[in-house]
């Protein structure tokens, strides 16, 4: 018999959040981001769910495409962080991709390349991130560039990234707006700039295409939740068992460093899951599990492959019993993966990416 930790991905829940995606933005189209192995949920099987309704994909880099070409996936890869050296072009106009351009070394790589097919080009631009982009004043200039050659790039977009579109003030949001606006104007440009925040909550920033990621995996990535984003259903369910039981006196310490002592006598499960598995090792006391269906909480440090849970408020639940971490019980009650993050001093993303290999993916619902 396996043990019973697995991490189920219900592909019918993803195009469920594709499609709410597209519903909060139907005047634009919405490329599916699917890096880091689309978040930890498998980017293959992700791809083939999503094939036929999304126009585009988009992934970090010439490996993750590489990966979904090898299986078959014949959709538009867009590449985000472009090329990392200017050998890989010719894996761009072998493999049909298209790219971010980001800085002028990108640029010049493009334009002494001489491809089969002209390459589409999402142009980079730092409207206030300060992480990748030209700066608005200098974008201009690589977009005339780029425009000037037709033999190495086509189908040109303005693309940036938001760094507050999750919260709930919005003045910075609205003056990286402002600049991307001005410069969309001037050039007669097209705009890509909605991320899963601002896909969910900003219209104004749906432009030609958006680029929804973690929500397409049910995580609600706003400060403060609106009718859309409590729409999201989750994607992956973490899913194990009880594998033992202790009954312990009040006073007594439970896993490493005793950090959580039993207030009261106390029933503790032994749950087959931890941080060798990707579960966060910062979980602290109190941080929600479900146990057939039902709210209980982990009591004690995560240890490698085990961790506890007080199931003394539970006498039903025994060895064998089913434990959510998160996502969808069999009883249908959901343990959002963002609520367990807050317990983690962490974010949905690190959870689900952090998912490590030796955790069996199921997956649920036929590919289109």
């Amino acid at each position: 018999m396996a043990r019973p930790l697995t991490a189920e991905i219900d592909l019918d829940a993803l195009r469920h959040n594709y499609r709410l995606a597209c519903e909060c933005s139907p005047e634009s189209r919405c490329v599916a981001v699917l890096k880091a192995d689309a978040y930890g949920h498998g980017a293959v099987a992700c791809a083939r769910a999503l094939e036929g309704l999304a126009p585009a994909f988009a992934v970090a880099c010439i490996e993750e495409a590489v990966t979904l070409r090898e299986a078959g996936i014949a959709t538009p890869i867009v590449l985000l962080e472009g090329i990392f050296s200017a050998d890989e072009l010719h894996r761009v106009d072998e493999l049909g991709l298209w790219m971010a351009v980001h800085s002028d070394w990108q640029l010049d790589a493009l334009l002494a390349h001489r491809p089969a097919r002209p390459i589409p080009v999402w142009l980079k631009v730092d409207s206030g991130m300060h992480r990748l982009g030209f700066p608005p004043e200098r974008a201009e200039a690589a977009w005339r560039r780029l425009q000037a050659a037709p033999d190495h790039a086509c189908d040109l977009q303005l693309m940036s990234h938001f760094a507050t579109a999750d919260l709930v003030e919005g003045a910075y949001f609205e003056a990286q707006m402002a600049r991307l606006t001005a410069l969309a104007e001037r050039l007669d440009a097209s705009l890509c700039l909605a991320n899963s925040p601002a896909t969910l909550a900003r219209p104004s920033a749906h432009g030609a295409w958006n680029r929804p990621g973690v929500m397409l995996y049910g995580s609600d990535p706003l400060e403060a939740a609106n009718a859309a984003s409590r729409r999201l259903a989750p994607v992956m369910t973490l899913r194990s068992a009880i594998i033992a039981v202790r009954e312990l006196p009040a006073g007594e310490p439970v896993g490493y460093g005793g950090r959580w002592v039993t207030p009261r006598p106390s029933r503790i499960g032994v749950v087959a899951a931890g941080y060798g598995d990707g579960y966060d090792r910062h979980a602290v006391d109190g941080t929600p599990v479900l146990v057939e269906g039902r709210r209980t909480r982990i009591a004690g440090k995560v240890s490698m492959d085990m961790l506890t849970v007080d199931l003394t408020d539970l006498p039903e639940a025994d060895i064998g019993s089913e434990v959510v971490l998160w996502g969808r019980a069999a009883t249908g009650e959901v343990l959002s993966v963002d609520e367990v993050a807050h317990h983690c001093d962490t974010i949905s993303y690190t959870l689900l990416t952090g998912v490590l290999p030796r955790v069996p993916r199921r997956y649920h619902g036929q590919p289109r």
